[in-house]
């Protein structure tokens, strides 16, 4: 499930979005302003950013500056929400850093699929769709993972792990930054945990031979290798 932070200071907007978003199967946080904004991200880091152009005190624009400034956060997706529909304060907006620009008033249709869209390009791993790789299938939505049509017995954060890896393939990811996107960047245990959890991974897809499908990169981390 994807957390989605709304930064909106108008109740009526917010409430309608936060809404939307609840039975769109999403993790929803609310903000008024920029500032309690800041705060929320401090105590977790969200998938997606809802953020509104004109807000009271810091503007939507200086908060996505930001947003993208912090190395933590720099690769948080966001969509602008603004009436502002001229051409020249669209690219404002996308040259600050911002991924895409929805122009109000909006239907809760569009605002899912803008949602829907740039989850699976920018935090695939957060979208309920089915992945596969090499006769290796991961189903979020059931929870499970088949090898060659063979059911294969995950733990939960092995699970988390492989949906991660799989979604990111060919790309070496380091201890730290698999402790980022897997256990979450607030959450404080040793490098050497990702270890571990490796290991018990490669023993669960052991079984169907697809162990060889990661990787051990010497003094980098790991690989998920889709072939």
């Amino acid at each position: 499930m994807a957390t989605i932070l709304v930064v909106e200071d108008e109740p009526a907007i917010q409430e309608l979005i936060t809404l939307n978003l609840e039975q769109s199967g999403y993790s929803p946080l609310r903000a008024n302003d920029a500032e309690q904004a800041i705060e929320l991200v401090r105590d977790e880091l969200p998938d997606l950013v809802l953020l509104d152009w004109m807000l009271p005190g810091m503007s939507g624009i200086e908060f996505a500056r930001r947003l993208r400034a912090d190395r933590r956060t720099q690769d948080v997706p966001i969509i602008m929400l603004t009436a502002r529909a001229e051409e020249h304060d669209k690219l404002s907006g996308l040259e600050i850093g911002a991924d895409d620009y929805i122009t109000k008033p909006f239907s809760p249709r569009e605002l899912n699929a803008r949602i829907r869209a740039l989850l699976r390009r920018r935090a695939p791993q957060t979208t309920d769709d089915i992945v596969e790789a090499s006769g290796l299938k991961l189903d979020p939505v059931s929870h499970r993972v088949s090898g060659n049509g063979k059911p294969l017995t995950l733990g939960p954060t092995e699970f988390r792990l492989l949906h991660f890896m799989m979604t990111h393939p060919e790309r070496v990811y380091s201890r730290a930054q698999l402790l980022d996107h897997v256990w979450g960047d607030h959450v404080f245990v040793e490098e050497r945990t990702v270890d571990v959890h490796v290991r018990r991974l490669r023993k669960a897809l052991e079984q169907t031979d697809h162990d060889r499908l990661i990787d051990t990169v010497r003094g980098a981390g790991y690989r998920f290798s889709a072939t």
